[in-house]
């Protein structure tokens, strides 16, 4: 049976029409974006190979040419296809959040940051500089580690704040293993800074990090 033969509300693309991209699973999702599928496999079918054969949709998303072109129905035009889908969606999230705009839409920081940040595969740490009425005026990695951490400086956060004229502050930093879940150090480091920018009365509004699936708010577990 292929995917037209499907009901009207269970095949991906109208699914998407009705219901939004957000009620998609990542098969489905990833279905849309291959159009079709191998004989003998619908395009859902083939979609669920490949996240078991990559281990996860980050994973097939942050390959490199040779590896992705290794999997079953993909190939080169599949990759330009994907890395030009990819950096539209960065664009987009950039003129989003381009300087002078406001912060409206936790969801949006949320993903900006997240494509900002994923697909390192070591540690980086950046800053979301804002003025007093939440615009945004730059988004800067200001430390770079290994797959380790990275070594992130309070006194280096502090002058690029008052540089930049930053009232409040959103930190970001990627986990390359995936895990979201903050660390001793993580932690740590958090309130470090939050203690030294509030000497020049910036304030810390959220750290996010980065990592598979939904992005850990500081904010929203209580921890600032």
């Amino acid at each position: 049976m292929t995917i037209k033969d499907w009901p009207a509300e269970d095949r991906p693309r109208e699914k998407l029409l009705q219901r939004g991209s957000a009620a998609l699973t990542d098969a489905e999702l990833l279905a849309i974006f291959l159009r079709t599928g191998t004989p003998g496999k619908s395009a859902v079918d083939l979609a669920r190979e490949l996240l078991a054969d990559f281990g996860s949709l980050k994973a097939l998303l942050d390959a490199d040419q040779q590896r992705f072109c290794l999997g079953h129905g993909l190939g080169s035009a599949k990759y330009a296809q994907l890395q030009a889908v990819m950096e539209m969606a960065k664009r987009h999230f950039i003129e989003v959040l381009e300087r002078g705009s406001a912060l409206t839409s936790p969801e949006i920081t949320r993903a900006y940051l997240s494509a900002q940040l994923r697909g390192y595969s070591y540690e980086v740490f950046a800053c979301l500089f804002l003025d007093n009425q939440h615009r945004v005026i730059l988004l800067e990695e200001l430390f770079r580690g290994t797959i380790d951490g990275a070594s992130v400086y309070p006194r280096e956060v502090v002058k690029q704040a008052l540089y930049h004229n930053a009232a409040a502050v959103i930190f970001a930093h990627n986990h390359p293993s995936g895990i979201t879940e903050p660390s001793q150090a993580d932690r740590q480091i958090t309130g470090k800074l939050k203690q030294a920018l509030a000497l020049f009365d910036i304030r810390v509004l959220d750290h996010f990090i980065i990592g598979d699936g939904e992005p850990y708010s500081f904010a929203e577990h209580g921890l600032l």
